[in-house]
């Protein structure tokens, strides 16, 4: 084994910082509103997704001190920002008003085949059904839609309990409801061309554990939460019954297909996000604001974990060697917690000569444990972004949303390994 070099280290110590800060985010909102005078900074210490960024920049400043200008500025083009870019795109696009209009229309259509009551009907299609499109329109997409229609529908009305508790069946379903496709979730994109493994692989050896364990989530969590569901009404929340050219909707609906079409080749879909945004200008009158804060926001917290991620290779890949996959899997689902269940999977898959049950416990236990934490799963930070202004101080407790993934996580455990 290679010694463990000095920047190795730094960038350890580092990451676990910026983690100990994703769980102290309460601490920072606190000072925030105690001393007026830095309370911008605090308010800013306090925002999830500034976390990582900005321990990614006390990272390259550490390098540029130990390392020198020239090997800093190497490290930091040699990583690769495509996921944060992605995630931008895919964010504001999915959160337009016209996608948002088709996906609630459809949702609507949808429970109207439900033998149960509309509220409830709609409740549980945005938290197992838009999550299991997350294998075909991404998993950052399906997040965004559930994310704003529980938002714009439940959110407001429910109480802290309870968002907590979706909260919770939400991240973890999007984190499992990737897995029906090759190219839905980050952590399969990872090792996808790298172990062979195309959609038919994914349907019969993930999928429909997957879907089986989203569906008893959502069922799970629509009776314990049908007392408070039934009192709400939705003739028209949101703006369901206003007009929307079916011309309007299928552009926009096309530039969606096109980002996750070419979601590995930023040049192509970034021109398609500049078209796209040119587009909205042109037709303003069907448009809300777009999410571009919301989405830079979670395109740096991204950016950031890619810099701190390049570093921690060296104690994660010995973590992960010889081990036995049924402890192995435990071990992914308590690494993601931690770290990136993308970057997780990416390191496993430059360890040569893997074995099948280690290919299947690493990825199983990366996608089962992606609910768990803010920085577990791509698509967190996101709903994060989306949904904190509904909770108490407008932010969320990574201890709360913790407690509230445990019981779907051990739902997705036993799936991946006892079916």
């Amino acid at each position: 084994m290679d010694p463990v070099s000095t920047p190795e280290i730094v960038a350890a110590a580092v990451f676990a910082l910026a983690v100990l800060h994703t769980f102290s985010t309460k601490i920072f909102a606190n000072l925030a509103h105690a001393d007026s005078r830095h309370a911008g900074l605090w308010h800013l210490m306090a925002e999830v997704e500034v976390v990582f960024g900005f321990w990614a920049f006390v990272l390259v400043a550490a390098l540029f001190l130990l390392t020198g200008k020239t090997d800093a500025i190497d490290y930091m083009e040699s990583r690769n920002f495509t996921e944060p870019l992605f995630v931008f795109a895919i964010m504001v696009v999915a959160a337009s008003k016209p996608i948002l209009h088709f996906g609630t229309v459809t949702i609507r259509f949808l429970s109207k085949i439900l033998p149960i009551p509309d509220s409830l009907a709609v409740f549980f299609l945005c938290v197992s059904i838009v999550p299991l499109l997350g294998s075909f329109i991404t998993e950052p997409a399906a997040m965004t839609l559930a994310a704003l229609m529980l938002r714009d529908r439940y959110f407001l009305g429910l109480s802290e309990k309870a968002k907590y508790a979706t909260l919770g069946v939400l991240f973890v379903n999007v984190s499992i409801g990737g897995t029906l496709t090759s190219f839905g979730a980050p952590p399969v994109l990872m090792v996808a061309a790298k172990w062979e493994w195309n959609t038919l692989f994914m349907m019969k050896t993930f999928g429909w554990k997957a879907a089986l364990a989203v569906l008893i989530n959502a069922v799970a969590l629509t009776i314990f939460l049908g007392k408070e569901l039934r009192k709400f009404n939705h003739a028209a929340p949101d703006g369901v019954q206003e007009r929307m050219p079916v011309t309007v909707m299928s552009i926009h609906l096309a530039f969606l297909v096109g980002v996750v079409m070419f979601a590995h080749h930023p040049a192509v879909f970034m021109g398609l996000f500049l078209f796209f945004l040119g587009y909205t200008e042109a037709y303003e009158r069907y448009q809300d604001k777009l999410m571009l804060r919301e989405g830079l926001l979670v395109a740096f917290f991204l950016a950031g974990l890619v810099v701190l991620g390049g570093l921690q290779q060296w104690w994660l890949q010995q973590t992960l060697l010889g081990v036995e996959p049924k402890v192995l899997f435990f071990l992914a689902v308590g690494l993601t917690a931690v770290t990136d269940n993308a970057a997780l999977t990416y390191l496993a898959s430059l360890v040569e000569g893997v074995s099948p049950a280690f290919q299947y416990a690493i990825v199983a236990g990366a996608v089962t444990g992606g609910g768990l934490t803010i920085i577990a799963n791509a698509p967190n930070p996101a709903g994060v972004a989306i949904l904190k202004s509904s909770f108490k101080d407008a932010s969320i407790s990574p201890l709360g949303l913790f407690l509230a993934a445990l019981i779907p996580t051990a739902v997705a455990a036993t799936a991946f390994l006892a079916i």
